[in-house]
């Protein structure tokens, strides 16, 4: 049996049958008719055992090109396919990019975020530092060192979140971050700092209240601190909030970590101190709430009172935004419905 013309005329039958093949069915029909248990190929292959001894290295060599000629040529064929089959599919799916997109409902930024990013930059143009602290907190940070001890009537009016005993609780203001920064402190440096954060006390949620809220809260630590420093800083910070023309006073009061303590009003933005329903007839909206540090928070937290003094203030953040942005209702702040968190970016662009 003459094994060469066998090979020879496999190689020329292979070259016809693959100029033929039109569909994947057909591809795969030359497969089995030249790889099949019974292909031309695999008949071939099984005559080595009849070869002499001599001449098997050299059959198999021609039998091992006889397969790389059958599977060159079934790769192209099936690259060919399938690339005819993806230019007919993507003719079929052809986008027409004239039509109109579909409009995909997103929200914006937190109104809130905006107003304390804008808060954060105020202050640091004045040589603030803006510090975080632990909303989980130690009841000495957040009361006793404050000048608050247990058993002081005001811890009823803060009405804490406690989490284990009298000793952990949520915080119910930022005055912790102040405290633990002046301690970092050691009652040698000056202090110039804010800290905005949430706050939590317990409270029933709605229009004006809510059992979580986010405070801006201030300290600066020097030598001769007064209260017209503090009044020259706020002023600063509520004209570049509502304008230039707001004016600010402020009323006597009283706070535990500060004396004296104030009240920080502004003048009503909307109706000019004429009165209006903002500022429910009176021409003045209370902002904040500050005061001159007091001499025991000083004491505790490493500062001579004799050497040095300082202010503190907090502003709510919300408030701030409600006033800012004309919200009544202070849910919408922590409402997800993108209907409503949309009205972010109309309130960004006022």
């Amino acid at each position: 049996m003459n094994y060469d013309d066998m090979i020879k005329k496999t190689i020329d039958s292979i070259k016809q049958d693959f100029i033929k093949v039109e569909n994947e069915l057909y591809l795969n029909e030359l497969k089995v008719k030249y790889l099949g248990k019974k292909g031309l190929i695999t008949n071939l292959s099984s005559e080595i055992k009849n070869v002499a001894n001599e001449d098997k290295k050299t059959f198999g060599k021609a039998i091992n090109e006889l397969k790389n000629v059958f599977q060159n040529n079934y790769d192209t064929a099936k690259k060919k396919l399938e690339k005819s089959l993806l230019d007919e599919k993507l003719a079929k799916e052809a986008i027409d990019i004239s039509l109109p997109a579909t409009k995909i409902r997103q929200g914006s930024p937190h109104i809130l975020e905006k107003l304390i990013e804008e808060i954060e930059e105020i202050f640091m143009s004045m040589g603030y530092d803006v510090i975080d602290g632990p909303e989980i907190e130690e009841d000495k940070y957040n009361f006793e060192m404050l000048n608050i001890p247990k058993g002081h009537p005001a811890r009823d009016a803060q009405d804490t979140f406690y989490l284990k005993g009298e000793e952990l609780l949520l915080r119910s203001q930022t005055s912790p971050v102040q405290v633990r920064t002046m301690l970092k402190g050691e009652g040698k440096v000056p202090i110039r700092m804010i800290c905005p954060g949430k706050t939590y006390r317990r409270d029933d949620d709605d229009a004006t209240h809510s059992h979580q809220f986010t405070q801006i809260e201030g300290l600066l630590i020097d030598k001769n601190i007064s209260l017209s420093d503090l009044k020259g800083t706020i002023d600063i910070v509520v004209k570049q909030l509502f304008g230039n023309k707001v004016e600010t006073r402020f009323r006597p009061s009283y706070y535990q970590f500060t004396e004296p303590s104030v009240e920080v009003d502004i003048s009503c933005f909307n109706c000019q101190k004429e009165g209006c329903n903002i500022c429910k007839k009176t021409g003045w909206i209370t902002v904040a709430g500050a005061g001159i540090v007091h001499p025991n928070v000083l004491k505790m937290s490493g500062y001579d009172p004799n050497v040095w003094s300082g202010f503190a203030f907090g502003f709510g953040s919300e408030r701030l935004a409600m006033l800012k942005y004309g919200i009544s209702d202070l849910r919408v702040f922590y409402n997800p419905d993108l209907r409503e968190s949309q009205n972010f970016d109309r309130w960004e662009d006022e």
